[in-house]
């Protein structure tokens, strides 16, 4: 393991990034470079200590799993994720695993989707990428633990613990039509990547922790997430119906989930209003 090497790449990739670039506030009287610390702890879901011994090339051997979410935090490139892997002696994510990290591309594209709330699902509906907006709709998502960026488990399995996250309004027939598909998106999946351990893991979670979802799981059948369109009850905007455009991004088969309404409508100048009051919530919560 090279610690020293690692260190360096990691302090770089840190300092290289800003607050608006990965979905969090910048607040004010902001005297760092890049991201703090503290600020990439949250969105990887590691210690801040750990990080300054990472930085300082006193850590232990991380994991795959720290690996992993270090290279989607730091907005890292498929091969200097890779690097990162090499640096500590481990083989990088091998092919038939679910892709967990966000081509920079990508996130480039949910960058410019300024006043549009936009995220990035993985396969097994984790949110792996948010911008401003995205926080601004839904609550913050960096103030959930990793593991419970995920929209499965958000869903059929929920925790008191987690914080506030807006509304979701449906009837009890769409509840019911959504709830089946994601369990049949889930189960489609698991017919492509039979061999992925932490989809393994979420299902048995899933099939253990929720009656609902283990009697749709048993009833079988599969399908995957079209565009629709959603309801969304903001604290402070009130009802919010968006259309939501699903788009696939093949190769890593993740999902970009934009949340938009038409030009003059009303839901159009609610959203110019998130834009203002729903960001600054968001700033003066972080």
């Amino acid at each position: 393991m090279n610690r020293d090497e690692l260190a360096a790449v990691v302090r770089r990739a840190r300092e290289r990034l800003s607050p608006d670039q990965v979905g969090l506030p910048a607040g004010p009287r902001r005297r760092v470079v890049g991201l703090r610390r503290e600020e990439l702890a949250l969105l990887a879901g590691i210690s801040v200590d750990y990080i300054v011994r990472l930085e300082q090339g006193r850590s232990t051997r991380p994991s795959a799993q720290v690996l992993t979410a270090l290279a989607r935090a730091l907005r890292l490139s498929a091969d200097e994720r890779d690097e990162l892997f090499h640096l500590v002696g481990m083989p990088p994510p091998a092919p038939g695993t679910i892709d967990l990290h966000v081509r920079p591309s990508v996130l480039r594209l949910i960058d410019r989707f300024a006043d549009l709330p936009t995220i990035v699902l993985s396969a097994k509906g984790d949110v792996l990428a948010w911008n401003a907006m995205a926080s601004a709709l839904h609550g913050d998502w960096s103030a959930l633990r990793p593991e419970r960026r995920n929209l499965n488990r958000l869903r059929f399995l929920p925790d008191p613990a987690d914080p506030p996250m807006s509304r979701v309004a449906q009837s009890a027939d769409e509840r019911a039509s959504t709830a089946t598909q994601s369990v049949m998106s889930l189960r489609a999946a698991a017919a492509r990547y039979p061999k992925d351990a932490e989809l393994l893991r979420l299902v048995d979670d899933l099939r253990a922790g929720s009656e609902e979802f283990n009697c749709l799981w048993n009833q079988g059948g599969v399908a995957h997430w079209r565009s629709h369109r959603k309801t969304v009850e903001h604290p402070q905007i009130g009802s919010l119906t968006l259309d939501c455009n699903t788009l696939h991004v093949p190769d890593a088969d993740q999902l970009v989930i934009v949340y938009s309404a038409a030009t003059g409508s009303a839901e159009h100048d609610q959203l110019a209003l998130l834009r203002v009051v729903g960001t600054q919530s968001v700033t003066s919560a972080g």
